[in-house]
């Protein structure tokens, strides 16, 4: 018997029917919702590619079940700008080149949007202690934490994009 679970995502309220209350949140943002940003990356909550905000915290979706987002807020990539209204995080990583493969970086950029949501003056630490769960092969670390680093600033002047 399917299982419908209520939720919020993306400012979006949403009923999603699943034949297992166990479904992963990740499988069923991707396959049900279409929101194709958040990335299956080990699927052992190790790697940080799954990461979604759920009221405002960063957490990884690839083992999450979706009963447990029932009634919750649920923010993906997609979630943060448009490709004509970046948020300033994903501007400044455009900016920055903050990307090689980009697998990791919605990941990435849904950690940083955390932090910067309660810390809008990170420094380096923080900003690398907040990322520690998010791995990049790619070796782009310094101009990830440039980006964030500029995307902080703007933020606190007040400059969207």
């Amino acid at each position: 018997m399917a299982t419908t679970v209520a939720f919020t995502v993306n400012g979006r309220s949403v009923n999603v029917a699943v034949a297992y209350e166990d479904t992963p949140l990740l499988a069923v943002l991707r396959n049900e919702l279409r929101l194709m940003g958040t990335r299956f990356g080990c699927g052992l909550e190790q790697c940080g590619c799954c990461t979604v905000l759920i009221d405002g915290k960063p957490e990884k979706s690839c083992m999450r079940p979706l009963s447990a987002v029932a009634g919750r807020n649920v923010v993906t990539v997609e979630g943060l700008g448009t490709p004509d209204r970046p948020h300033p995080l994903q501007q400044a990583f455009l900016e920055e080149q903050a990307g090689q493969c980009g697998y990791c970086l919605s990941g990435i950029l849904i950690s940083a949007k955390a932090l910067l949501d309660r810390n809008p003056s990170p420094t380096r630490a923080e900003i690398a202690r907040a990322l520690d769960d998010n791995l990049c092969r790619c070796g782009t670390h310094n101009r990830i934490m440039r980006a964030i680093e500029k995307a902080a600033m703007r933020m606190r002047a007040g400059v969207r994009a």
